[in-house]
């Protein structure tokens, strides 16, 4: 018996240590009750750890309260379901009682019986406390993994008022608000994954092998691309120094009793023991360790799933042997990940999970990190179950707000809020653009980007395409007419925004453009002898008496050759103007050559002979010369 009571012992205390003596922080979100006013007011109500909360989001409803099952803990039938949620009608949320069964059995029946959201009030005055699934050791229900309507605990005083004011026929709405759950402060989210490698522990490590394997392309998106920063955690425990010798420390320990796992059987006989588990991890976080300094940290990812589905426990490949196949697999030295891992045997610290025990100590923010699986989401513990869509949604909501990348906005995340008349946002039917957009936050009203186009604009009203590439898409919601066979258009490409009227028409650009009379308003063909005819965005001239119209000078001339009377003096005068000027050039021209050749010659005769205005050089010859 007292082998029984020491073992209990050293298993408690490897298994919730850190729970007894640590700081447990209850995740909230808020809870508006808009009508009626008796009740109106903003509170504070508690995550459940199960479901899908809408983190980013918000849910509108009205509360019912059963007559029967108030506590919800069996299925509701349908006598008791004129309250389900209809097609166009107002979301229903449950109010149940807490006791009797577990909360995620209350959520199960409620779900199953149409409603949108459950309540659970409180059957005591305490502070507020994290709805969670059943223990380990409990039957693990296989429902846990399809509860996907959202939770949440309130206190006993706000479910007493709200049962008083149903019980008179008053209908009380309520708005379910998580757009600030988790801290959206820039373009970039920090989260961290709390696991564990232990696969043989039920339904909980299976929904946790799945988690992985489905998140991961999704992961490494967001981490490769710099939209996120991911880092893998791991719980241990320790031994407390009185057991260190006993040989369930030994089994779940390493490091002589400083990193503990729980045995995955719980028998300390059998299988794979507690500290196989422990070294797994730390393998598993040695791996991030390089794979980080090498600039891949997303290959953390293909590790674990690798690793998980070629070494099982069930197989007997949970080994180190194993473990080397799958890291050499992805190009990685097994030589950096053992002498990260060090020497288990030691009586001496390891710094990796060293550094892991004392980052699951809770500070500002957050609590202690108690629950295996966790999520950590920008410094907040998120709530909710591990799944892929309720994950992403809550990562994405970490991001400030219209700074999501591309695959928070995919269709998994759509809320369908734009098939109802188009979301009140601007649409343009022709071309099938609209400013309506689902989102995980809900539905916003922002011009889009089509086809390299970006439409700026208030999203609600107006939307106007901008850019050089606009008049490709409905014409930059330009004006354009075709008639004639000539097409005219107000959208121009060498404008980057506006509409204007082309040459030929006046108006506003965008609904009409009216054509010009050039001729009424004596815009052309104003020579003599001209006649002008006007055309649909532009006009046509032609010459009397059978003469020629020249465009270019807006003049007649004769067919023939000749030209117009009119036009016979200018032509005179042109002529001889350019003769006189040509005369006048030429003289000047012989002129100055004259002048300039005979100076030339003049210099040249002055270095071989006197000129006749020079003396005569006297020739003084030395003596003795003949």
């Amino acid at each position: 018996m007292r082998e029984k009571v020491s073992v209990f012992v050293c298993v408690c205390v490897l298994m919730f240590g850190s729970m007894c003596w640590g700081t447990f922080l209850v995740e909230k979100n808020n809870l508006k009750v808009t009508s009626p006013e008796s009740v109106k007011g903003v509170y504070e109500c508690a995550i459940g750890n199960f479901g899908v909360p809408q983190y980013g989001g918000t849910m509108v409803g009205s509360i019912f309260y059963p007559k029967s099952n108030q506590k919800g803990c069996k299925p509701f039938k349908d006598s008791d379901v004129s309250w389900k949620n209809k097609p166009g009608g107002i979301p229903v949320f449950l109010l149940a009682d807490r006791g009797e069964c577990y909360f995620t059995l209350k959520a199960w029946n409620a779900q199953n019986a149409g409603v949108a959201a459950i309540l659970v009030a409180d059957d005591r005055v305490e502070p507020l406390i994290t709805m969670d699934t059943p223990e380990d050791g409990d039957t693990q229900p296989d429902y846990l993994q399809n509860i996907s309507i959202p939770s949440a605990l309130i206190s006993k005083g706000l479910g007493d008022r709200i049962k008083e004011v149903l019980s008179k026929g008053e209908l009380v709405s309520i708005n379910l608000d998580w757009r600030e759950a988790l801290p959206h402060p820039d373009e970039r989210v920090e989260y961290e994954f709390w696991t564990n490698s232990n696969d043989e522990c039920g339904p909980k490590c299976e929904s946790q092998l799945n988690f992985l394997i489905n998140f991961k392309g999704a992961a490494q998106i967001l981490e490769r691309k710099g939209y996120t920063e991911f880092t893998p955690h791991y719980i241990t425990w320790y031994c407390p120094e009185a057991f260190i010798m006993s040989q369930q420390c030994k089994s779940q320990c390493i490091n002589y009793g400083r990193y503990c796992a729980p045995d995955p059987e719980q028998d300390f006989s059998r299988g794979y023991d507690g500290k196989d588990v422990v070294v797994q991890n730390l393998r598993q976080a040695c791996f991030f360790k390089v794979a980080k300094e090498s600039g891949k940290p997303w290959q953390w990812w293909d590790y674990v799933t690798d690793f998980s589905i070629r070494c099982p426990m069930k197989d007997k490949k949970y080994n180190k042997e194993c473990a080397d196949r799958v890291i050499k697999s992805l190009g990685y030295d097994v030589r950096k990940i053992d002498q990260c891992i060090g020497n288990v045997e030691a009586d001496a610290d390891n710094p990796v999970l060293k550094a892991e025990q004392e980052a699951q100590i809770g500070k500002g923010p957050r609590g202690d990190v108690t629950i295996l699986p966790t999520l950590v989401i920008n410094n907040r513990q998120y709530r909710g179950k591990l799944d892929k869509a309720a994950i992403l949604k809550a990562i994405c909501s970490g991001f400030e707000e219209t700074t999501e990348p591309a695959i928070c906005l995919s269709r998994d995340m759509e809320t369908n809020e734009c098939l109802h008349n188009n979301g009140g946002c601007w649409q343009d039917d022709s071309a099938n653009i609209t400013a309506c957009r689902d989102t995980f936050r809900g539905r916003v009203c922002h011009c889009p980007v089509v086809q390299g186009v970006k439409f700026v604009g208030d999203g609600y009203t107006h939307c106007e395409a901008s850019g050089p590439l606009r008049c490709g898409i409905s014409n930059g919601g330009c004006w354009k007419e075709k008639r004639h066979g000539r097409t005219y258009t107000a959208c121009t490409d060498d404008n980057i925004s506006g509409c204007s009227c082309p040459q030929g028409f006046r108006g506003d650009g965008v609904r009409d453009c009216e054509d010009v009379d050039e001729c009424k308003e004596e815009l052309a063909c104003q020579c003599p002898n001209c006649k002008c005819k006007n055309t649909w965005g532009s006009y046509e001239c032609s010459c009397k008496n059978h003469l020629l119209y020249i465009h270019e000078h807006d003049t007649c001339i004769s067919k023939e050759g000749g030209v117009s009377e009119v036009s016979w003096g200018i032509m005179w005068v042109v002529i001889l103007g350019l003769c006189l000027a040509g005369v006048v050039a030429y003289a000047l021209y012989k002129y100055r050559l004259r002048g300039y050749m005979d100076s030339e010659i003049r210099a040249i005769m002055a270095q071989y002979m006197p000129l006749d205005n020079q003396g005569e050089v006297p020739n003084h010859l030395p003596q003795g010369t003949v």
